[in-house]
């Protein structure tokens, strides 16, 4: 009997990632957000993502394009006090991470934020969570000041502050932009991550490579 050679098929989250065979060239109203890069979810840390740290180079390369065309770059941190709701010490479903003041809660050194980044510090309250860089925050209103129209989001972790940002993004009105190749998933479910890819497509999301953006 002949035997048929298995024909490789992509991942969920390349299939769903859109190549356009067009550039979608930055212009002013862009923003990009960075969500969360920080130790304690990057590979050792305490709440590590797992391969987080491949997202670190893709990201200084939109850094380096939004910068080059002088529009405005956000960054985001978990800044939660040493008895956060979200602990499970307090009841939560996660170990301590991202404490205020604290190595864990600092931005990689290897993400090249420029001078001037917007910072946004989320969940800062001790019986508060936000998953959302937009809960709890200044983020729309400034964002609005700077007549941003477009949001582009890469950082931690897909299927929880990035899914959640992508919502509020949503529901805000804004036309926003996922950059599938500057993401990574927790997984506590296995596909959580692209379950969540595909929640942001159905709402809306434009997912693409950062591959796509042109100066």
């Amino acid at each position: 009997m002949e035997q048929r050679k298995a024909i490789a098929r992509p991942r969920p989250t390349e299939m769903m990632a859109v190549q356009p065979e067009y550039k979608i060239a930055l212009r002013p109203g862009d923003v990009l957000l960075v969500v969360d890069v920080q130790h304690d979810f990057l590979p050792g840390g305490a709440l590590g993502v797992k391969r987080g740290d491949e997202i670190i180079p893709v990201l200084n390369r939109c850094i380096a394009l939004f910068t080059a065309k002088t529009l405005p770059v956000f960054a985001s941190r978990d800044w939660h006090p040493p008895d956060h709701c979200s602990f499970r010490e307090q009841g939560g479903p996660w170990p301590v991470h991202c404490v205020q003041n604290t190595h864990g809660a600092e931005f990689s050194p290897d993400l090249r934020l420029p001078a001037g980044t917007g910072i946004i510090n989320k969940a800062g309250a001790r019986d508060s969570e936000a998953y959302s860089v937009f809960s709890g925050t200044d983020l729309d209103t400034r964002l609005r000041r700077a007549g941003v129209r477009r949001i582009f989001i890469g950082g931690l972790a897909t299927d929880y502050c990035v899914l959640n940002t992508a919502k509020d993004a949503h529901a805000l009105g804004y036309d926003y932009f996922v950059l599938t190749d500057a993401v990574r998933a927790v997984d506590v479910i296995p596909g959580d991550g692209d379950r969540a890819l595909e929640e942001m497509r159905r709402l809306g999301a434009h997912l693409i490579e950062s591959g796509a953006l042109a100066l």
